[in-house]
């Protein structure tokens, strides 16, 4: 996938109930192949799901590599073996949630807001922001 003429899937879009992944799996690739375009792999969302799932971004990478999205659902779910459903809910939940959480996180945050829609203002998260970024949510003016 060449991410410069693209964008990954949404990271709201869940594979085996954990939300990120799909579109971790696009930025792998796109990873591997050297066509990220502006994208970062392995951003600060994409670790939170690595640690969850026990990899790192080399392992997950060479994953989506020689997997198909059909057979990455397989290695999910060996890799998942010991979470529960909670688990997964929960990680799923810290993700949605995160906010800048640094001075110089919360500067690139509002950067790129105001870059989009600077009357956005109900826009707080990381994953707002990327739906927001890449159309897949219309902002709102509160």
């Amino acid at each position: 996938m060449d991410l410069a003429l693209l964008i990954p899937r949404s990271p709201k879009a869940k594979m085996k109930g954990l939300i990120m992944v799909p579109r971790m799996i696009d930025k792998a690739r796109a990873y591997s192949s050297n066509t990220l375009g502006e994208y970062i792999f392995p951003c600060p969302l994409d670790k939170l799901v690595l640690e969850f799932l026990d990899t790192n971004h080399k392992e997950f990478a060479y994953q989506t590599q020689k997997l198909s999205d059909k057979e990455m659902v397989a290695w999910l779910i060996e890799k998942c073996l010991h979470k529960s459903e909670n688990e997964k809910e929960n990680i799923n939940n810290e993700l949605l949630a995160q906010k800048p959480d640094t001075l110089e996180s919360f500067n690139r945050f509002n950067e790129i807001l105001n870059n989009i829609s600077p009357i956005a203002k109900n826009i707080t998260t990381w994953i707002e922001l990327i739906e927001l970024e890449e159309s897949q949510i219309p902002p709102q003016i509160l």
